[in-house]
């Protein structure tokens, strides 16, 4: 038994045929709902200079600090692959001087160094929108109702929008200092005891302890963030639930609620779907009014969400098994086989999956390739059906035949089509 010499990286996947059909239908269905909202799709380049994502992320997020894949070209440059969306595309904002306001929206590979597990992986799929330009309650409910609308529409079920407000920057330092003063008095009394990673943010961002799956718990009675909110932000988070509540989104307040990144400020947010008995976050995002400008632009709010396509494929959908080529082309004996490749190439400029046998076979073997290929009709050729300009179409689900004219080839398959429509894998 011969053993693989080469094997993919760990914490990556390869995307058989398969899942690769129910990609694209799931990415249609999410494109038209994001098209629908008013937004324009965008991509960046895979990689960028690595001092756009410190910048942006913050030093001291596990992202900059444990998961970045970075390196460095032959003349020194350091460059890393984009481990999240937003930064690449405000810097794309930036640079080709898109004028606000601006619906931007994204489907791109990410790549993240993190310890791989079900949903999760080194390489993954995320869909992204940011709003930029507009700060407005009314924004941020549409853009978490539009979130919370297209996992809806795939199939996702019993979701929950955890929402927060972390205020303005300023309102968090406040805070900070509080829940430093709170985490110090509890470590010097003995009361608590934390892990090695929130040891370490304690000084750097204590506010991520919060977010903590072993920690976090443990600070049931630290100070509350919306206790240092002003009330200018807690009307714009107010505002925002009322929305919510006229669009009939179920949320619940999560005061813990932080999010992962430093750029965030006011709204954060996230959905999970209570169905799936995990803590894993489908989708999640909130407002980031300092960015553009962090990044050299003009004060600019925005606000925006990216949620993990593999997450909503692990989670919701078995991969099924799909059709192959729409028409197997078959010949009796040679002398067919010259008619064969003409109206093979014929089906094809019509824009039908099809495909045939290359070497010379018989047709019960050409039969056994079109079952094994997962055909859905076969269209036989001999000289008898040459003789009478027809071809013999054979479905291969019930052995039934008709004999046609090659245009009714066209029609044959808009009706199976039409059939199918609504029964596809969605």
């Amino acid at each position: 038994m011969n053993t693989l010499k080469y094997k993919r990286p760990k914490g990556t996947r390869d995307i058989i045929p398969e899942e690769f059909e129910l990609r694209e239908v799931l990415l249609e269905k999410i494109k038209k709902s994001i098209r629908a909202y008013g937004y324009k799709f965008i991509i960046t380049p895979t990689f960028e200079h690595t001092e756009l994502f410190i910048r942006s992320i913050g030093d001291s997020t596990d992202i900059v600090e444990k998961e970045m894949y970075t390196f460095h070209d032959k003349k020194g440059r350091s460059y890393t692959l984009r481990p999240e969306g937003t930064a690449p595309v405000i810097r794309a904002f930036l640079e080709n001087s898109i004028m606000p306001p601006a619906k931007l929206a994204y489907i791109m590979n990410m790549f993240r160094a993190e310890r791989p597990q079900k949903g999760r992986y080194r390489e993954f799929w995320q869909v992204g929108v940011e709003a930029i330009g507009i700060k407005d309650p009314l924004i941020d409910a549409e853009v978490i109702e539009m979130g919370y609308s297209i996992l809806k529409e795939l199939g996702a079920e019993k979701l929950v929008v955890l929402i927060n407000s972390i205020g303005s920057i300023e309102e968090r330092q406040a805070y900070k200092s509080a829940l430093l003063d709170y985490l110090n008095e509890k470590e010097q009394d003995g009361t608590l005891e934390l892990c090695n990673d929130c040891k370490r943010r304690k000084n750097r961002n204590p506010l991520r302890i919060l977010d903590c799956k072993i920690d976090g718990p443990k600070l049931k009675d630290a100070p509350k963030l919306k206790e240092f909110l002003s009330n200018e932000s807690l009307k714009y988070f107010e505002e925002i639930k009322s929305y919510l509540d006229k669009w009939k989104v179920n949320y619940r307040e999560e005061p813990r609620l932080v999010r992962g990144l430093d750029y965030y400020n006011h709204t954060a947010f996230e959905i999970v779907s209570e169905k799936i008995g995990v803590e894993d976050t489908l989708l999640g995002g909130g407002r980031y009014d300092s960015l553009v400008e962090d990044l050299g632009g003009p004060a600019t709010p925005a606000v925006g969400w990216a949620l993990g396509l593999e997450r909503i494929i692990n989670y919701f959908y078995q991969i099924p098994r799909i059709s192959g080529p729409f028409y197997f082309v078959a010949t009796v004996n040679e002398f067919s086989k010259g008619y064969a490749i003409g109206l093979l190439k014929k089906i094809r400029e019509w824009k039908i999956p099809s495909d045939m046998t290359y070497e010379p076979k018989s047709l019960k073997a050409q039969m056994k390739i079109a079952d094994r290929l997962n055909a859905v009709k076969a269209v036989i050729v001999g000289e008898d059906e040459i003789k009478l300009q027809k071809v013999r179409v054979r479905d291969l689900e019930t052995g039934k035949e008709v004999l046609v004219p090659e245009k009714d080839l066209v029609k044959i398959y808009e009706e199976e089509m039409a059939r199918r429509k609504g029964k596809e894998v969605l």
